[in-house]
């Protein structure tokens, strides 16, 4: 019997030929958005961008690129996510390291900058805000982006989540405006006095597995999906620790789901001012609440 060898791994394949053989080879492996990934995986191999495959597409791989081209698309074929194939996720038009360590950065994320953003007119320049759970340390650059005058803290309960947050940090020379901190939640900083508490916690109840991504089940670290059985357990705990940690009139801002949102308004009840907003598919996405 002969096996012939899959066109991805032949020295000599066009770049159109060699990405409709993954397009095909992704289809049928039931991956989402087969083109964009097998794009996105090829100008990985080739550190090229969109627009050179598609000026480029009678270039010939080489044995060792097809080689490459092929591993990744085995791995992607797997469900393994391809942000942890690349090492890679832009958030907030910025490119950010990732690994299984870390929760992928996620476009509904944006909404909570956003939030932060619009709260800042109510506040002083001079800011202080810290980042709970900080994963790649997305939120807490982009806020160092957007507000140059803040004094940024993050923290994270991993070591090794926290050096993937450093190496960004690093990357877009903004290791000297965050100061990183490993702690359970707020834990040694409720005295600090925080304008702003921003997170992205776990937020996912174990009840609702079934609905989640498989590959996010599969490959991302679960103790930054899941809360617990209902979903609420972190945010139960982080609330309280925001109120002892936020001045007056300082605000909590974090990423939320529409099946919690119900409780979350309900442990927000005493607070001075709170709201939710809805993502760009109107699902609860981003609550915000004043200290009194």
């Amino acid at each position: 019997m002969i096996t012939l060898c899959p066109p991805w791994l032949k020295s000599g394949v066009h770049l159109r030929d060699a990405l409709n053989s993954a397009v095909e080879r992704l289809v049928l492996a039931n991956v989402p958005s087969p083109r964009m990934n097998a794009e996105l995986l090829l100008m990985f191999t080739l550190g090229c961008d969109r627009a050179y495959l598609y000026a480029h597409s009678e270039r010939e791989l080489s044995q060792e690129e097809s080689g490459r081209y092929g591993d990744a698309l085995a791995r992607r074929s797997e469900g393994i996510p391809a942000q942890y194939i690349t090492g890679h996720q832009e958030f907030w038009g910025t490119d950010f390291i990732v690994s299984p360590a870390v929760l992928i950065p996620r476009p509904e994320t944006e909404h909570v900058i956003e939030t932060v953003l619009a709260c800042v007119g109510r506040t002083p320049t001079a800011l202080r805000i810290v980042d709970v759970g900080t994963g790649s340390g997305c939120i807490a650059l982009a806020l160092a982006k957007e507000l140059p005058q803040a004094e940024i803290y993050a923290s994270d309960i991993s070591s090794e989540t926290l050096g993937i947050a450093r190496a960004n940090a690093a990357r877009h020379q903004l290791e000297s405006r965050i100061r990183f901190h490993k702690a359970d939640l707020l834990q040694g900083m409720e005295s600090s006095r925080f304008d702003f508490v921003v997170s992205n916690p776990p937020y996912v109840g174990e009840s609702e597995e079934d609905q989640v991504q498989l590959e996010v089940r599969k490959f991302e670290p679960r103790h930054a999906v899941f809360a617990g059985p209902s979903g609420l357990e972190v945010i139960e705990r982080l609330i309280p620790q925001a109120y002892e940690a936020l001045k007056p009139g300082g605000w909590l801002v974090m990423e939320i789901s529409g099946t919690i949102v119900n409780g979350v308004e309900h442990l927000l009840r005493n607070w001075a001012e709170s709201r939710i907003s809805n993502d760009l598919q109107g699902i609860p996405r981003v609550a915000a609440a004043r200290r009194s």
